[in-house]
């Protein structure tokens, strides 16, 4: 059996007041070819449909104009909630939804119902876990010891009593130890969400939404999609893609991506007003993409934004880079310091001191360690 995986549409979302919908219809319109030349039968939505919890009427709009693509086309679909959306509005007429062969997670209540297709190979079972956190399950599992999220996940999991002789999918939204975050995410304090990806070992297939960038954590089939398009500066060098998982007899899961090309892509560039003004310079650009500018005068150009967009009309953000923004970044570094987690804090620091990466086995002690101080100062 084939499946597309995909996560994190953010559906009706604005970057620096730039709405991204016309981007989202045109990268949606994509992943309908991409379905028309893989002919999968099942898509996952791992969560993070819309922006908001509340979305747009016309993100409302756009989510259901795909849903009714992917129904003519006969993919089934399977959907859950991520962090930015509402369990209870992503799940209502769920059950009506399933005559069409749209299956939508219905709001945590302390147990998960699989999903059961069949190919060639036997039954395939597909549980949807949306986004939760410790006190949604410590509710219905009261006598479990629930202190963190991976023992939130881990009880989630138990429940399930999974059949290790057939093949078991997943489909979840939380963050994985060892995952590496975008500026687009929600981050918490102290890496306190973090899931460790033991809890998902018997799966067959583990599809992961919530961080934007694609990546596997651990072993192959535990995998995050990544989103569709680059939200934030910080994604400039990803390569977003559809994931394309096919599944044959247990033990046997070969894995691909398929790239997406954005209707606009995302581009910094850095020099003096007079030198990204110049014809020469940016007559062979891509002057429609998301820009982020930043000017090296020393002078501030009076009204640059509004100059410049003139020639670069998505421009985005802009920074000045001189003797005086550099005297007052070095007064701001302590301050923008407490902003950043702890783990990311040791994580720049071991990697200043070894010029190289912490091993997984290694971010995960330190994650461990950062959690026991936490909770032992709450």
């Amino acid at each position: 059996m084939k499946f597309m995986h995909i996560s994190d549409l953010h559906l009706g979302k604005r970057v620096n007041e730039f709405s991204m919908l016309e981007d989202q219809k045109d990268i949606l319109r994509k992943i309908l070819k991409i379905a028309d030349e893989e002919k999968p039968q099942v898509l996952l939505i791992a969560g993070d449909v819309y922006d908001k919890s509340i979305p747009t009427v016309e993100a409302i709009q756009l989510f259901d104009d795909f849903l009714c693509e992917l129904s003519k086309r006969k993919v089934q679909t399977f959907i859950i909630s991520g962090n930015h959306d509402s369990a209870e509005r992503m799940a209502f007429g769920g059950r009506l939804m399933k005559e069409s062969g749209v299956y939508v997670a219905p709001v945590y209540a302390g147990k998960i119902q699989a999903v059961v297709l069949e190919d060639e190979w036997g039954p395939i079972n597909i549980y949807l876990l949306p986004f939760v956190k410790p006190a949604n399950v410590k509710r219905f599992f009261e006598d479990e010891q629930i202190e963190n999220y991976t023992d939130a996940i881990r009880v989630a999991v138990e429940q399930m009593k999974l059949n290790t002789d057939e093949r078991n999918v997943l489909v979840t939204h939380q963050f994985v130890t060892g995952a590496k975050r975008s500026e687009s995410e929600d981050i918490s304090v102290g890496g306190t969400d973090n899931v460790d990806a033991s809890v998902f070992d018997e799966f067959d297939y583990v599809a992961l939404g919530h961080i934007h960038g694609p990546q596997k954590i651990g072993r192959e089939t535990v995998r995050y999609c990544g989103t569709p398009l680059k939200y934030s500066f910080s994604e400039i060098h990803h390569k977003k893609s559809v994931t394309i998982v096919e599944m044959k007899e247990k033990g046997n899961v070969e894995i691909s991506t398929k790239e997406l090309a954005p209707l606009r892509d995302w581009c910094e560039m850095k020099g003096t007003y007079m030198e990204l003004t110049e014809k020469a310079y940016y007559e062979n650009l891509d002057q429609d993409s998301y820009m982020h500018i930043t000017l090296t005068d020393e002078e501030d150009i009076p009204e640059a934004v509004r100059k410049l967009q003139v020639i670069y009309p998505n421009l985005m953000k802009l920074d000045y880079d001189n003797q005086r923004t550099r005297g007052k970044a070095a007064f701001l570094e302590a301050a923008e310091a407490e902003e950043k987690t702890p783990f990311d804090i040791f994580e720049e620091l071991y990697e200043k001191q070894n010029n190289q990466e912490m091993n997984e086995e290694q971010k995960k002690l330190i994650h461990d360690l950062i959690e026991k101080i936490w909770e032992g100062g709450h």
